[in-house]
């Protein structure tokens, strides 16, 4: 590997003006020689209305990435998609990758792939956001053959999630994640969506007690990347991230 000249760049659409914790876990998950090229949304709140009000910035991200030549596109923000349901999203993905030439994606849909690559059909949930961010993320699952079977959550909107302490939130993904797999001992998989959620440290102590794989927005759409690159991967994660990024 030329160690001067990243191998792989994944473009990421923050739903945000600003990128922190987003980059923060990716450069300790992903392989030396994978580059995250970000650009941001302005969301202002988890709701439709919100999310619609986003989308001529969100084409124009599209377009400011396809000139950066990335090799992939993902959209990160769960509640965005869940907003839009997948029907919506998924055109969206296809035209996008149509008028950029460049595979698209969405955290969501790295999800739904990397549980489907698990053969996982029933999921504990936990969330820090609202119930009707909650519902349609369960029923956006649903469409895709996957029951959430627990959830947990502690209902927040979006400004107090930009605000948490990094601290407080291993702590609580610690403890809605847990208390999400014991709520459902059938659950194959816990999701953890959420990508200002500072828990790349909770998902491989999650693992060891239940045994079960644990799924973070930076895990999946960075296994996606990484699965559906050329092979063989000129580097591969390092294993102690947990189940997701060892099944590459």
């Amino acid at each position: 590997m030329n160690v001067i000249s990243p191998w792989l760049h994944l473009g990421y659409i923050i739903p945000h003006l600003y990128t922190d914790m987003d980059a923060y876990q990716f450069y300790r998950v992903a392989p030396d020689g994978m580059m995250l090229v970000t650009t941001g949304l302005n969301l202002k709140e988890y709701s439709l209305a919100a999310v619609e009000s986003e989308l001529p910035a969100l084409w124009r991200a599209f377009d400011l990435l396809k000139n950066k030549n990335v090799d992939r596109i993902a959209l990160s923000g769960v509640p965005v998609a869940s907003a839009l349901g997948r029907k919506k999203m998924l055109e969206i993905l296809a035209e996008a990758s149509q008028r950029t030439g460049i595979p698209c994606d969405t955290d969501l849909e790295a999800h739904i792939a990397t549980l489907q690559h698990f053969g996982v059909t029933k999921l504990a949930l936990a969330t820090r956001w609202p119930d009707a961010v909650n519902t349609a993320l369960s029923n956006y699952l649903k469409e895709a053959g996957i029951e959430v079977v627990s959830l947990r959550a502690r209902g927040r909107n979006l400004d107090q999630n930009k605000v948490s302490s990094p601290l407080a939130d291993h702590e609580l993904a610690l403890e809605l994640g847990s208390q999400a797999l014991r709520d459902a001992p059938d659950a194959q998989a816990l999701l953890l969506p959420g990508g200002l959620w500072y828990a790349i440290y909770a998902v491989p102590l999650l693992e060891a007690e239940f045994g079960k794989p644990v799924l973070l927005n930076i895990l999946s759409t960075t296994w996606a990347a990484l699965y559906a690159a050329p092979q063989p991967l000129q580097q591969k994660p390092d294993p102690r991230w947990g189940k997701v990024l060892s099944s590459v």
